[in-house]
Parts: C-alpha cells; structure tokens; sequence
C-alpha cells in the first residue's frame, strides 16, 4: 500500500493575523515530519502537505482546533491521495499577499463566491450548450488535459485572468460561465471576480479536477488527458492514480511519454520545449547538477534537486 499521505487544501477566510501564525504553523509540521508548502495571506491559507496518514491528521487537527486560530479554520477541507515516495523535499510556510495570485485586490471569495457545483452534477451542467466551459489554469496544465468542450484562455499566470476576461467574455451574451481548476482555489477566486464584473450566472467545479477524479467513474466521466499537479508526482488520472508523465527540470513543463523519447529529452538537462532556447552555460550547469544526483543515488541519497515518480 502507498505509504504517504498527501493532502490538499485551501479556505478563504480572514487572517489579519497570518503573519503571527506562520512560526507555529512550520513547527507543528516539523514535529510531525510534514513536508510541503503552505501559503499564508491575509485573504486565508492554501497548500499541500504530505507525511504519513497519523501525522497527516494531526496537523490537521491542529489546524482547525487550536486557539491560534481563533475558529476560523474550523471547516478547513482538504482532499486526500497517496504515494509511495514523499513528494516533498521539505516544509516551507509562506507570508504572501495572496494565497492565489489574481492581483486585483477588490475580489474577495469570503464574501461573494459563484455556485458550487458537486463532481456528480458537473457533467449534466457543462452538457448545457448555451454554459460556457473555461479552464482558469494554466497554458502548460491545460496542455496535459482538459474537460472535453473547455475553453482554453492560453495564460501563463493567474494574474492574467482578468485581461482574459475582458477581451474576450461579454457579460450580456455569456449568460452562464462555469469554470474548473486544479483543486477549487482559483475558479473560486475567478468567480468572485467574475460576479464582480457583472456575470450573473457563475459556477465553478467544487473540489476541483482532483474531486472529480476521484469520485466520478472513468467510464462516465467528461475529463480527457491527466492532471498536472504541483509535486514530484506530476500528474494524476483517474481515481488519483499517478500519471505517465514526468518533467523536465530545466523548463518545468509536462512530458508525455513520447516526448520523453524524443532526441531532444535528456533527463535533468533539456527537453523538446526547451532545448533550443539553452544556452552552452546553461547546459553545462544542468548536466553537473544531473552528475550530482547520480552521485547521490549511488550513495543511497536523494539529491535535493531530484525529479522521481511516486
């Protein structure tokens, strides 16, 4: 049975307070050997954390208990995987000014969010041919899979949404938008924008991509490709299984498994969506560092920069 617990979660809730909590959050998850990220704002928190399923939960539990907290992570959600391999080199707690970065200060999901839609609604609702269908992540994370029928907005930031939408989305003839992401946090953030905007209709997937793969069977499901997500596992399919792709550490983008036989792939080093845009030094500094985590393998170690699978 895979050994690690891996647990994904995000609120929006008001913590004028986040800088103070950022020490006693870093130290209960070093006691209970917690490793990942976890972002702090003052809009709320959002991250992923991994470790074994006891110490998983009692962080967890510390969480949405302690008096820190002041009640405000109490209905904390989070959604839960497996892996056999840690997919997480360390623990990293982060103050920043958005737990997801939109860059329009007004939007606020605590207070104005679009309708939550459950996994086992989804297909009936992007079945609807007046609903438009918009995937809010990412150029490189649409590229590995989508929901079949998706728009794809071609952005390489969050922060570029907002243009998106204005060039393209008119709030008197897109009457219904539902949107979809990784895990719920930004088509939850993309909604209380759009509202704010003057859509009227808005919903977006609850749990995201990663609810509905769990929970909805792959023979009736509407999801094409794998999904990318941002750990040592890459991508996930169905049932949360992980995927058949890898990364390239050079440029960070997704790999198929043809691309990975391509000439132009060499582990640690370069890629097809990289390799014309290396320069010499760059090379040479990607193939010591590949030397080292060779090295480090045959010394039984794990080398910081390590790519593996789950």
């Amino acid at each position: 049975m895979p050994k690690y617990l891996i647990a994904a979660l995000y609120k929006f809730v008001g913590l004028p307070n986040y800088a103070d909590l950022q020490v006693p959050i870093h130290a209960a998850c070093d006691t209970h050997n917690i490793k990942g990220t976890l972002l702090l704002a003052a809009e709320g928190i959002n991250g992923t954390i991994a470790g074994l399923p006891d110490d998983i939960k009692a962080v967890l539990h510390f969480l949405r208990t302690d008096a820190l907290f002041e009640g405000k992570l109490a209905a904390l959600d989070h959604k839960e995987s497996y892996a056999y391999k840690h997919p997480f080199y360390r623990m990293k707690v982060k103050l920043k000014k958005e737990i997801v970065t939109m860059g329009v200060p007004s939007v606020n999901p605590d207070n104005t969010v679009g309708t939550y839609v459950k996994p086992d609604d989804w297909n009936a609702l992007i079945a609807d041919p007046d609903v438009i269908v918009l995937d809010t992540r990412n150029d490189y994370e649409v590229h590995i899979g989508t929901f079949k029928g998706a728009i794809n907005p071609k952005t390489t930031t969050f922060r570029e949404f907002p243009e998106y939408v204005a060039q393209n989305l008119d709030k008197t003839k897109h009457k219904k938008i539902a949107m979809f992401c990784t895990g719920g946090i930004r088509c939850e953030k993309a909604s209380s924008y759009m509202l704010e905007q003057g859509f009227e209709k808005v919903y977006h997937l609850q749990g995201g991509i990663l609810k509905y793969l769990e929970t909805v069977p792959e023979e009736t499901s509407l999801w094409q490709g794998e999904c990318f997500v941002f750990d040592q596992r890459v991508a996930v399919k169905h049932g949360l299984e992980v995927g058949d792709f890898d990364q390239c550490y050079a440029c960070r983008m997704p790999l198929s498994p043809d691309e990975l036989k391509s000439p132009q792939y060499t582990a640690g080093i370069s890629c097809p969506h990289c390799y014309d845009s290396l320069t010499e030094d760059k090379k040479k500094s990607l193939t010591e560092r590949q030397k080292q985590v060779i090295l480090a393998k045959k010394r039984g170690q794990t080398h910081i920069g390590e790519k593996h699978k789950s």
